[in-house]
């Protein structure tokens, strides 16, 4: 080869090379921006000159329950939701709500009732997501989500915002089984107000489950959910007991949950073989599979765990949007007691 040609080939690969350096760079220098974009404060938090966690004070409480028009749809498939999450566009969309609450609904988290035919109906206007301070939102943790960190898939973006918890509050309803209280982190953080992101479809979802499970016979009156949300920095404590780093639980789409119709606290024996066992898990999977057949848009994440403590076996269900399928059995007891029947 002549060494006009190697020269050539030899400037070609420079240039290949020196472009491919620049594209990284400019990737770089993009996420190094939406880094420090995230970092800085935002004007709609009231602290525009500080980088610190400001703290929140608890917001007025609404007077009365306002009629505002509520469609349909938000019931979810379920017909059981009574709640809605809203950004503050969402919010300004809702015919009537500023109007009738005023637009420091729109700077603020707050818990508005309204009525909604017989039942009050609940919207939650969420705490942004960049009024978050590093770890912190106030005086409470959440850690760096996975998209703070590194690059992630559309499907782990962070959170819009979070629904603020205080303890006038925490006993809203959600739905006819769950409460805001029960998708609380349980970090045991003393601090108020506390954060959680929360996904209208899991509610949804889980009672279509417990609806299901009622029409195959199984009592699921009663539904405990042993974890909801989960933010970063709890969750990275997790990992050794088999959480995923980058698990639903931080997206606030995913629940821990089990069964206790009897109310003993524990796992009931959903299959009737007198054992709390994985098998009993199984039969809540079954009732997530049927429903996600009959709703597509609510297919998401399920994962059986054989008993890892005295609550005995429970099941995963997310609605992150794909199939996802599996099961732990690590950990499980021999023998779990036979259960006494009542």
């Amino acid at each position: 080869m002549s060494s006009r040609v190697t020269a050539g080939l030899r400037a070609a690969a420079g240039r290949l090379v020196a472009a491919l350096l620049a594209g990284g760079v400019l990737v770089g220098l993009v996420w190094l921006l939406v880094v420090v974009r995230r970092a800085l404060p935002d004007e709609s938090a009231g602290n525009a000159g500080s980088l610190t966690a400001p703290t929140f004070a608890a917001p007025p409480a609404a007077s009365g329950v306002a009629r505002v028009l509520i469609p349909d749809t938000l019931l979810g498939r379920s017909r059981a939701l009574r709640f809605v999450a809203l950004t503050p566009a969402e919010a300004e969309a809702v015919p009537g709500l500023v109007a009738t609450f005023g637009d420091s609904i729109l700077r603020t988290a707050r818990t508005l009732t309204v009525q909604a035919g017989a039942d009050p109906f609940t919207l939650f206007t969420l705490r942004g997501f960049g009024q978050k301070r590093g770890e912190m939102l106030g005086a409470y943790r959440l850690g760096l989500w996975p998209a703070e960190r590194w690059m992630m898939g559309a499907n782990y973006l962070n959170p819009d915002g979070f629904v603020e918890v205080w303890p006038a509050n925490a006993d809203t309803p959600l739905s006819e089984h769950f409460r805001l209280g029960d998708f609380v982190m349980k970090d045991r953080q003393v601090s108020w107000p506390k954060y959680l992101a929360l996904e209208e479809r899991l509610v949804d979802k889980l009672e279509l489950v417990l609806d299901e499970l009622e029409a195959r016979g199984v009592g699921a009156s009663r539904v405990v959910v042993l974890s909801g949300f989960r933010a970063p920095y709890y969750n990275d404590l997790q990992v050794d007991e088999g959480a995923a780093r980058a698990s639903r639980h931080q997206y606030g789409d995913a629940a821990d949950i089990l069964i206790d119709h009897d109310g003993d606290g524990a796992m009931d024996d959903l299959n009737g073989d007198r054992r709390r066992d994985l098998s009993d898990a199984n039969v809540i999977g079954a009732a997530v599979a049927a429903v996600e057949r009959r709703f597509p848009e609510l297919r998401g994440g399920l994962g059986t765990y054989a008993a890892m403590g005295p609550s005995g076996p429970f099941a995963h269900v997310d609605v992150r949007g794909t199939s996802a399928r599996w099961e732990r059995a690590r950990g499980a007891r021999g023998d779990t007691l036979p259960v006494r029947r009542r």
